[in-house]
């Protein structure tokens, strides 16, 4: 198969989100970041400290998950976790967004809090809808709010109600306009999906399986050639 001329690896946040992620597994997903040339490490708050320092002087960054992965902490709790990631080294903070104020139309409330920790941190915010929990007005306000509050990325999904589908990404580029980057994240398995996240509108793709979509290109390749 016929793929467009675009390098995946500097596109991928390599996501190690699993709860029994052990220091062993970080150390691994740092040193794969570095060596396959990926965005970032996505990893869980515990494990920033770690990741920074294994990381410091290398291109991968440290990307950490904020009120993860419900979005259903206090507003007060959220921007301390993201303050203590930033603390300890994290430059990117994917924050999971409050999804019943979104729901019930609270959207003063949705906006403060992701402005404040857009302000608070200086850190780069990627604002996590959960894409298939909404309706397309849904998606469209909660986008229109968070570009407000100064995220740099909109992403689509946690991966825990369902992953990012071209559909959605199309709809995100069409209401950013390319304002703001795109994160496609949940459910990315081939290298085509991957590709078709992209040519989509995605400007990042979260997965925990990045090697295994480089390795499928990389055999696909062998095959043509």
């Amino acid at each position: 198969m016929d793929y467009p001329d675009i390098d995946i690896a500097p596109l991928i946040d390599h996501a190690l989100l699993n709860p029994t992620a052990t220091p062993e597994q970080v150390e691994k997903w740092c040193q794969q970041a570095d060596r396959y040339g990926f965005a970032a490490v996505c990893i869980y708050p515990i494990y920033v400290k770690q990741a920074t320092e294994l990381l410091r002087g290398r291109k991968p960054k440290v990307c950490t998950v904020i009120g993860f992965p419900s979005g259903a902490n206090t507003s007060a709790t959220k921007l301390y976790e993201a303050q203590e990631a930033v603390e300890n080294g994290a430059t990117e903070l994917d924050v999971v967004i409050n999804l019943g104020a979104l729901k019930t139309g609270n959207t003063d409330k949705l906006y403060q809090e992701i402005a404040q920790i857009c302000e608070e941190t200086g850190q780069t915010v990627k604002a996590i809808l959960e894409t298939n929990l909404l309706t397309d007005a849904e998606k469209q306000l909660a986008t229109e709010i968070c570009m407000d509050a100064g995220v740099q990325f909109i992403k689509t999904s946690t991966g825990f109600h369902g992953g990012a589908t071209v559909a959605d990404v199309q709809l995100l580029k069409k209401i950013t306009r390319g304002q703001i980057g795109i994160k496609a994240s949940g459910g990315i398995r081939t290298i085509e999906q991957a590709f078709d996240l992209v040519i989509a509108g995605a400007t990042r793709l979260g997965t925990s399986r990045g090697i295994e979509l480089l390795k499928q290109l990389e055999n696909e390749e062998e095959e043509d050639s």
